[in-house]
């Protein structure tokens, strides 16, 4: 089976690499695999305080052609993974479930809160990536790279969010696997604008700084990192029970990481944590 990845995360993209290694020799064609567990994340992209949520995600394939979940966003492959030779193609549409910031409840810090609720945004569009299984520590590790394009439809930031990412997941035995996981995000100057600037009427509610620099042209908003790992309670990762952990970090970049809703409010790195179990059919 082609390495597919599956993301806890919660309403910043906190991610938890849900992945079963590749044994071609034994591929299904059509599988489903469902997790739930917890994650521990910043409160806001950008805060200095966590709080811990609910995460459930899923992924799967459907006569070979390819599903899965990361966090509030779905991923279809509209190429099927059929190639002898391990190399996967993929193309598709996505959409992300934006939520951020939209719950006065979720901000902990008085002066973020003081700012508004942001509205939801619906990002939808889509992503292209190649991936190739068997490249360093066996013929059952995957290498890929992919890049999503996606635009709010919503009405919120009204702008786009490009996000380029390198995965890395090999299996240590047939009930064990890690993964490494390095990706970006690049946002539009509205993005920028509508999460991070703050007017004159936003510094008298709240008593940050006047600051209107991330909304001046778009840019890299954060990198970020994480490690994951995986271990079968059955005996063989690809079906049955599992529990799965991840750990991650980020770092705000730029305009964005001197907004006084990071730099005052709160902080440029952040930090992730997620446990979860998950069942392969």
């Amino acid at each position: 089976m082609i390495r597919r990845s599956i993301y806890f995360a919660g309403s910043v993209a906190a991610a938890l690499v849900l992945a079963p290694p590749a044994f071609a020799q034994e591929e299904d064609h059509s599988s489903l695999t469902i997790g739930v567990g917890g994650a521990y994340i910043p409160s806001y992209e950008g805060s200095d305080d966590y709080r811990v949520i609910p995460i459930a995600q899923a992924r799967g394939k459907v006569h070979d052609f390819a599903f899965w979940t990361r966090g509030p966003a779905l991923y279809v492959d509209a190429i099927p993974n059929r190639d002898s030779d391990g190399v996967d193609f993929e193309l598709g549409p996505m959409v992300n479930v934006r939520l951020d910031r939209t719950s006065r409840k979720g901000m902990k810090d008085d002066a973020v809160r003081a700012l508004g609720k942001r509205d939801v945004a619906v990002e939808a569009g889509g992503f292209v990536g190649i991936g190739k299984t068997g490249i360093f520590t066996s013929a059952y590790d995957n290498l890929s790279a992919r890049v999503a394009v996606a635009k709010d439809v919503a009405g919120a930031h009204k702008g786009y969010v490009i996000t380029p990412a390198v995965e890395y997941v090999t299996p240590l035995s047939m009930t064990t696997f890690v993964g490494l996981g390095v990706s970006a995000e690049y946002v539009s100057k509205r993005y920028g604008r509508y999460y991070y600037d703050v007017d004159g009427a936003d510094a008298l509610a709240s008593g940050l700084p006047i600051d209107g620099r991330a909304g001046d042209k778009a840019g890299f908003k954060k990198i970020g990192v994480n490690l994951s790992a995986g271990k079968s309670l059955s005996g063989d990762i690809r079906k049955g029970w599992a529990i799965f952990a991840a750990g991650g970090y980020s770092r705000m970049l730029g305009r964005y990481a001197d907004s006084p809703v990071v730099s005052v409010a709160g902080s440029k790195n952040q930090w992730i944590g997620a446990l979860g179990v998950g069942y392969t059919f």
